[in-house]
């Protein structure tokens, strides 16, 4: 049976960002029975999980998510909401106070959609939070403590309950993050 691997991508991110790149090249490459699906998200939060939410209303198949500093928070919701599985990479715990200093116009470097983002959409991120998860033994946190954009203790509190691996060094990109592939896979159990 077909099984399906949701990738959501960060703030200002899109569908051909390194990791999910990556994570499409090992399925290609030794998983071809598994179907990447990775969407171009809306740039604002109550759209962008309507459109999540539709996605994982419509597969048919066992799936599991993993998600990217947004993509983190976003998959959160879905193992909560879904009962899935998710493996979280440099998540962003909490998007709501990280991009209020992000407010005003944007511009995605991948999409070149342009876009303003406000203090509404702030409220939307701190009301769409799991403030208490109760999914954490479904969640894989893989978190790099040299992570320029997020302060990586927050996820190390948020996510204690879960799985975590922690390394030092590394960035927000996760560095290395081709060496997880076929452990996130596993770890899925798709």
């Amino acid at each position: 049976m077909m099984a399906t691997l949701l990738y959501l991508h960060g703030f200002n991110s899109s569908p051909n960002s390194i990791k999910a790149r990556l994570m499409q090249e090992h399925l290609a490459q030794y998983r071809p029975d598994i179907e990447l699906v990775c969407p171009q998200l809306a740039s604002t939060p109550a759209a962008a999980w309507a459109q999540i939410a539709s996605i994982c209303d419509q597969l048919n198949t066992p799936f599991g998510v993993v998600g990217s500093s947004l993509g983190g928070f976003w998959a959160t919701r879905v193992a909560e909401h879904y009962g899935m599985r998710a493996v979280v990479v440099n998540p962003a715990v909490n998007p709501h106070i990280l991009l209020a200093d992000w407010l005003g116009e944007q511009e995605n470097p991948y999409t070149h959609e342009r876009y303003v983002l406000t203090s509404r959409h702030m409220t939307e991120l701190a009301d769409l939070r799991i403030n208490e998860p109760s999914c954490l033994e479904r969640i894989w946190l893989l978190q790099q403590q040299d992570d320029e954009v997020l302060d990586y203790r927050e996820a190390l509190d948020y996510y204690r309950f879960a799985r975590v691996c922690i390394q030092k060094g590394g960035d927000h990109s996760f560095i290395g993050f081709e060496h997880y592939c076929a452990q996130v896979i596993r770890f899925l159990q798709l």
